[in-house]
């Protein structure tokens, strides 16, 4: 029998096995946000320019969009748990580089390796939510969850700035990256006693041809817009720039050649056809993870532009992490009254907050930033566990690992174009050696790009006329 479809005697370890899975969910965004109030220590230590700090932050949110998909799929058909622990050995090897690296090439590749782990490791994670818990449970499980994700966010800028600062046997910003060997070795046993192996279907040939087509279009993406920029426009940053949607769409194309022809693709097309509001879904979890570029500039601002130090720029991140641990329970509350639209109103709810923020700074006034950070955080946990569930629950429970690697792709997606494009502008406003004022600005302005994005993916959320009559029938 398919496990996922077996639903009538839940695993009696699945709340133990959902504190281990959480460990999963949490490294890869807390790596993702650890390094930003780092960067300033990594660029003095390793003589590293501009751009190769937004490449060893963008390389590892590309790397994990890109690979997401075919990790969600490599956990589908042979086992969930085996991809969660091979995953997990992978990114401490990984941690492991980042953390001894003495060059900044080697720091970049550590990162693209971190990425593509995680990338195997994380979506084994809301794939087991998804096949462990009863629908009734469901819910409080997928809420944990947005609530881990979202506490990465604040705990991994707060953690760095801690370990910069306190440069506990001298390692500095090494830390950062060696302080996930000690929770991996921990996490891998417990994995293997506490978690139920769970999969879609009978192992089958993985599409590697086509990861690779994906992973080439989407680099071709990213990579012009942070060294493009850096280096004045060369003719190969303009020509990777416009090949990329041509081999995106040979990508597209190679998948609905191989489902046509009964092969087994890395994205079936019929899935996102099929399932109503799924690619819209998708495409506003990649806007909705322009957020990430947020705590790249927060950091700096804070650091260039407040002269804070590392411990203090992580502390000031903590009104949002308070934010995000209220939003779970008040976005259970909201779903009573809004329904399908609760992550629209976080979504929209973090907009008017990244306004209020970019007010305050070209005013002058960082000291009341408090409260757009608390509201900001407290959108984030109301939209992101509804984000998650609105898009996954589309599918059948066979897709369930491609859905989830979609759903965390997308957002990752997000993450990396935003820091290239919202980074890029930032870092053209406020140069190396700039003043406080024109960080300010900078940071203002960054703050109004974000907003823009957040309020477009509230937009691209909200339920359709056709999805609430459906709902309603059910």
């Amino acid at each position: 029998m398919n496990p996922d479809q077996n639903s009538e005697a839940p695993d009696a370890r699945r709340w133990p096995a959902l504190a281990v899975l959480l460990t999963g969910t949490l490294l890869p965004p807390l790596d993702f946000f650890i390094v930003n109030v780092a960067l300033p220590s990594i660029r003095a230590d390793l003589r590293a320019s501009a751009d190769v700090t937004q490449l060893v932050v963008s390389v590892y949110a590309m790397a994990y969009a890109v690979t997401l998909i075919l990790g969600g799929r490599l956990g589908d058909t042979h086992g969930r748990r085996r991809a969660f622990v091979a995953g997990m050995l992978g990114f401490g090897l990984a941690s492991a580089i980042c953390g001894l690296a003495d060059s900044a090439a080697l720091l970049v590749a550590g990162r693209l390796l971190q990425g593509i782990s995680a990338a195997v490791m994380a979506p084994q994670s809301l794939a087991s939510i998804h096949a462990l818990f009863p629908p009734a449970e469901k819910g409080r499980a997928l809420g944990l969850y947005g609530l881990t994700f979202g506490l990465a966010s604040v705990g991994g800028q707060l953690l760095g700035g801690w370990l910069v600062s306190a440069d506990a046997l001298g390692l500095g910003w090494r830390a950062v990256f060696l302080i996930n060997l000690p929770i991996i070795a921990l996490a891998v046993p417990a994995a293997l006693l506490l978690v139920r192996e769970t999969r879609a279907g009978q192992a089958s040939a993985m599409d590697y041809r086509g990861a690779v087509l994906l992973a080439a279009g989407a680099l071709a993406l990213v990579v012009p817009l942070i060294e493009g920029r850096e280096r004045g426009w060369p003719w190969w940053s303009l020509a990777l720039f416009a090949l990329s949607p041509a081999l995106l769409t040979v990508f597209w194309r190679y998948q609905t050649h191989l489902e046509r022809s009964g092969a087994s693709p890395l994205v079936p097309p019929s899935v996102l056809t099929l399932a109503s509001g799924l690619p819209r879904g998708l495409l506003a979890a990649v806007c909705f993870y322009a957020l990430a570029a947020f705590f790249l500039v927060f950091a700096v601002y804070q650091q260039a532009g407040l002269h804070h130090d590392a411990l203090a720029a992580g502390l000031a991140i903590l009104p949002l992490g308070v934010g995000q641990l209220l939003g779970p329970s008040c976005g259970l509350r909201l779903s009573r009254w809004l329904g399908g639209r609760v992550a629209a109103f976080g979504m929209g709810l973090e907009a008017l907050a990244l306004l209020a923020a970019a007010g305050l700074a070209a005013a002058g006034r960082p000291s009341l930033l408090v409260v757009p950070l608390v509201l900001l955080g407290m959108g984030q946990g109301i939209a992101l566990p509804a984000l998650v569930r609105l898009n996954v629950d589309r599918v059948e429970a066979r897709w369930a690992g491609l859905a989830a690697g979609a759903v965390t792709a997308a957002m990752q997606m997000g993450a990396a174009l935003s820091v290239a494009l919202v980074g890029g502008v930032f870092f053209a406003l406020a140069p190396d050696g700039a003043g406080p004022q024109q960080v300010s600005t900078a940071f203002a302005v960054a703050c109004v790009m974000i907003a823009i994005a957040m309020a477009t993916a509230a937009f691209l959320s909200a339920p359709r006329s056709k999805e609430i009559a459906s709902d309603a029938m059910k």
